[in-house]
């Protein structure tokens, strides 16, 4: 039996035109990962089984019950998410181009995920998170929080790191997220987080906006000299870049080409969910990455961040 908490935020989605036909759902990227992954661990045997918990704030209104009723649906555990009676979800609207690219506005400020660590029972996450075997985190979950709850944070995770849990990250940058985009800020958060890393599943894209790496090699070697064991460089259509240095080797897992491209809103999560069901079950970095690339193929022909279970049944057979 293996463990993994996910720490973050899931938010109500709109997705549509403004003034025009609206969907909604609710989505967030540790969220999205953790409900592709939790698909993804029907392929294991009784032997590999995984519990994914999901750790975050709610509101006590009907939305907020509404959608852990639906992550628990999805076999996600909810047990480690905190009820806060004076906040409710936050909410973003995603906007789509013809091309399938998109751009979000939020409203979350008052979100209870931001306040997770203030919160009166936190202290029991905290316990629990020390009998996880992995705990994953990503960019936005540290960029939502206050400064002093977001350095706390990376203090738990490096002392849940010491006491032998794998810590794992994804720096899923965005801009808008971090006080007037400092990127001073941001380097300093992320350089700390990437020090307490066992497994970084990152994007090139954001890498080389935070940092100005000329190469995916770059980054996978940065992140080596920051102490990152197992590196994944996601690159899109191109697949992965990953080095692990265990074994002092790097090598490209690539990717089948999508023809018809609908929505990229959670390609990059649904990669994370797809590739940790695997490398949780013991899977090698590169069938993980086959994995990860052939979940993600499926989910950008989709619209919306989260798609139905029975588009996605196909991919856990690899």
């Amino acid at each position: 039996m293996k463990n993994i908490a996910i720490i973050g935020e899931c938010m109500i989605e709109l997705n549509g035109k403004p003034f025009g036909a609206m969907h909604q759902t609710f989505g967030g990227d540790t969220l999205n990962a953790a409900v592709y992954l939790s698909r993804g661990c029907e392929l294991n045997t009784e032997e590999q089984a995984i519990t994914v918990s999901y750790v975050s704030a709610m509101g006590a209104d009907p939305l907020s019950e509404g959608m852990i009723a639906r992550w628990q649906q999805e076999g996600i555990n909810t047990d480690l998410v905190l009820h806060d009676e004076n906040r409710t979800p936050g909410l973003y609207l995603i906007q789509l181009d013809d091309q399938g690219e998109r751009t979000f506005l939020y409203w979350r400020n008052q979100s209870p995920a931001r306040y997770l660590l203030r919160h009166p029972d936190f202290n029991r996450i905290e316990q629990s998170l020390t009998k996880m075997d992995m705990v994953f985190v990503s960019g936005i979950s540290l960029a939502i929080l206050p400064d002093e709850d977001r350095s706390k944070l990376l203090t738990l995770l490096a002392d849940l790191r010491r006491q032998g849990v794998e810590v794992s990250f994804d720096s899923n940058y965005r801009p808008a997220l971090w006080p007037n985009d400092e990127l001073r800020t941001v380097k300093e958060h992320y350089k700390a987080m990437y020090q307490t890393t066992d497994l970084a599943l990152v994007t090139f894209d954001d890498e080389q906006l935070i940092w100005g790496d000329k190469t995916p090699e770059d980054t996978l070697t940065r992140l080596h000299n920051l102490g990152v064991t197992k590196v994944v460089v996601k690159l899109g259509e191109k697949g992965c870049l990953v080095g692990d240095t265990t074994h002092d080797n790097s090598y490209t897992v690539p990717t089948i080409p999508v023809e018809t491209v609908i929505d990229t809103t959670s390609a990059g999560d649904s990669f994370n969910g797809g590739f940790l069901s695997c490398y949780l079950a013991g899977g090698s970095l590169e069938q993980s990455c086959q994995r990860g690339n052939a979940l993600a193929g499926v989910v950008i022909q989709h619209r919306g961040a989260i798609i139905p279970k029975s588009a996605t049944d196909v991919v856990t057979q690899i």
